[in-house]
């Protein structure tokens, strides 16, 4: 089956106030193509699930967020994102603020089709404070152990980027991590797929071994060939981080007419092309 789709094909099909999740870790191969297709349509009131980088920035600043759930939001060369920040303690956002390791359980929760799961992560720790929705259970066993009860992270949406695949919806990572981006498939009811380059299925290996090879076309409903498709984070080896890019984005945080002049820039265009050829001209 061909599953060859189009970025703006895959946003029309989503609605106000839906639950996206979002693949890569921090300022690491994120799906940014997506991201900013989403900044270009009129779509609002998003709750956003995210081991977070500047596609959360990017959703707060820019109003599309209504709701954000999340282990953190980081650049990684700089630690705190920005514009999340901004959101944050203007209160324009509300937050679901999770560990890191709560989160993966969250997923994995919902890809089990489970409600949710017990875990250590959390206790003794401010996460069941400041989520009074949490709940903890008992284990039934004699041991009789307290623990988290972590709730699914279900997701209506989920996007991630990789750096081959094929039309059928394989995916393939070349770099250092797969991340969660095969739970984040899992745990959605839609998943689409945006990588540096489509080959055939039988080129798979011809970069990487069969460990590579996370993503498999059942986890998948749409794929976009999209080179450069996660800048300005990185996508190793293709490429890595833009960080004079980033820099340039995280300053506009304490800057309303730099972030104006960004989003004229780089925003406000008319294609993911546009965008592209603007990042090249800088």
């Amino acid at each position: 089956m061909d599953k060859r789709t189009t970025l703006s094909e895959v946003v029309a099909g989503l609605t106000d106030g839906m639950t996206i999740g979002i693949g890569g870790w921090g300022s690491r191969r994120k799906p940014m193509a997506l991201v900013r297709e989403i900044l270009r349509s009129p779509l609002r009131d998003l709750t956003i699930v995210s081991y977070g980088g500047p596609d959360v920035g990017l959703l707060c600043a820019t109003g599309k967020a209504r709701k954000v759930a999340y282990g953190f939001v980081s650049l990684d060369s700089i630690p705190l994102e920005p514009h999340f920040r901004a959101a944050r303690q203007q209160g324009k956002i509300e937050t679901f603020e999770l560990d890191e390791g709560m989160f993966q359980w969250g997923l994995y929760a919902a890809a089990s089709r489970l409600p949710f799961l017990p875990t250590r992560a959390g206790l003794g720790s401010d996460v069941l404070r400041v989520n009074p929705q949490l709940r903890t259970v008992r284990s039934p066993y004699d041991d009789g152990e307290e623990l988290v009860a972590m709730p699914a992270l279900e997701l209506d949406v989920a996007f991630i980027h990789m750096n081959r695949a094929d039309v059928r919806g394989n995916g393939q990572f070349l770099g250092p991590d797969p991340y969660f981006d095969d739970l984040f498939c899992m745990a959605a009811k839609r998943r689409f797929m945006t990588c540096e380059k489509l080959v055939r299925t039988e080129d798979l290996l011809a970069e990487g071994t069969i460990h590579t090879l996370k993503i498999n076309r059942t986890m998948v409903d749409g794929v976009i060939e999209t080179p450069n498709g996660a800048h300005f984070t990185e996508c190793p080896p293709d490429y890595g981080r833009d960080e004079a890019f980033q820099r340039e984005y995280a300053a506009t945080a304490k800057d309303s007419d730099a972030w104006k002049r960004f989003v004229e820039t780089y925003l406000s265009l008319e294609s993911e092309d546009a965008y592209q050829a603007a990042v090249r001209a800088r």
